[in-house]
């Protein structure tokens, strides 16, 4: 009968102790989490008129929105995408149809 509750004891003492030492690391000392997004420049959403325009307010908050939606706190920066940021992005290769370069959204925490 003793044994059962000393481990039990035991069991819940170390689960009390596990947060306490994962929390402890600072918060300055943490990486920031960021991820960045690729989104078709026509995905019928209208975010292609207020990201490609450069920085701006209407960019900043449908950006942030975008984010947020995403799970994250808010958009580090975003932007039309560098050729070399998405897939198929080949220079000397000739497109067979031309589209528009893909929009990109960096998200942090």
């Amino acid at each position: 009968m003793r044994r059962p509750t000393v481990a039990l004891l035991a069991l819940v003492l170390a689960s009390a102790a596990l947060p306490a030492s994962a929390g402890s690391e600072p918060a300055a000392a943490r990486k920031p989490v960021e991820k960045t997004f690729l989104i078709p420049a026509e995905d019928g959403y209208g975010v292609g008129e207020c990201l490609s325009g450069g920085p701006s307010e209407c960019g900043q908050v449908v950006a942030n929105a975008w984010c947020e939606s995403q799970g994250f706190a808010s958009a580090a920066n975003y932007g039309v995408a560098a050729q070399d940021e998405y897939t198929g992005a080949i220079g000397d290769a000739a497109p067979v149809k031309s589209a528009p370069r893909p929009l990109r959204i960096t998200c942090q925490d």
